[in-house]
């Protein structure tokens, strides 16, 4: 599945942990994540080749929205049903940034189906898919996101090295050392050197999936969320911080 950060805010409840707090009221933080439900683009059937899975055929959902041709290149036509052998079936679904307001463009992505029963494919491509009909409350799951933007930045901020000593000649705040004189013959990949920082894809493991809700009322707070605003959907309470900015895409994933 996927959501857009909202922001955070904490709750309390009662511990089942292993710890001196087993069974009493305790305060976590919590990620709030908005989930509009995502709808069905088109059902894809992979064969096996000498290559790896190859595309044979694609059925188009039948009311797609404007917004998709903006987004992507269309199929021209729709390829036929053939009535071939497959070795996958996967849906390709796509968000609904309308529903929150935040954006116009959706984002286009395949999900597997873990089955090849061609029927159930079909029915999923006439209805909405909501977050109740992937995910329950109290399991576990992987966070995919894009880590926050930071640029160039050295060796410290980057990478944690220790800044040498007062008095050290040349840096204070490069690597000691950037190998032996006398052995390979330049610098080893995994030496700290400055460069790009965040804005990496990121997965989290593990991540407990407090509360799954369709009560806007309950976690609105007075104004909304900070630079979000309020939530207008279905929403996921994840226990924890969540890699990313607010507004940006969170993709949920069994663990």
């Amino acid at each position: 599945f996927a959501g857009y950060k909202a922001g955070m805010t904490h709750i309390k409840l009662r511990d089942n942990s292993n710890s001196t707090t087993k069974g009493q009221l305790i305060s976590i933080p919590v990620t709030v994540v908005e989930c509009p439900p995502l709808k069905p683009f088109s059902l894809r059937f992979y064969k096996k080749s000498n290559y790896g899975l190859k595309l044979s055929h694609e059925i188009l959902a039948k009311n797609l929205d404007k917004e998709l041709a903006k987004k992507i290149a269309m199929p021209k036509k729709e390829s036929k049903e053939k009535k071939v052998e497959i070795d996958e079936m996967r849906l390709v679904v796509y968000t609904q940034p309308k529903l929150i307001g935040k954006k116009k463009k959706p984002e286009i992505f395949e999900v597997a189906l873990g089955n090849n029963d061609i029927e159930f494919g079909k029915s999923l491509l006439e209805k909405e898919i909501k977050i109740q009909d992937v995910f329950k409350e109290g399991q576990l799951i992987d966070i995919h996101a894009v880590s926050k933007a930071k640029g160039f930045q050295g060796a410290v901020k980057r990478f944690g090295v220790k800044l040498t000593a007062k008095k050290s000649e040349k840096s204070r705040r490069g690597p000691g050392s950037l190998g032996p004189w006398n052995q390979q013959q330049h610098v080893m990949y995994r030496v700290a050197h400055a460069g790009q920082t965040g804005y990496h894809t990121r997965t989290d493991y593990n991540k407990l999936v407090v509360k799954i809700s369709d009560k806007k009322e309950e976690i609105n707070p007075k104004g909304g969320f900070l630079r979000y605003g309020e939530i207008k959907n279905d929403y996921v309470l994840v226990k924890g911080s969540l890699p990313g900015v607010v507004k940006r895409l969170v993709r949920l994933t069994e663990p």
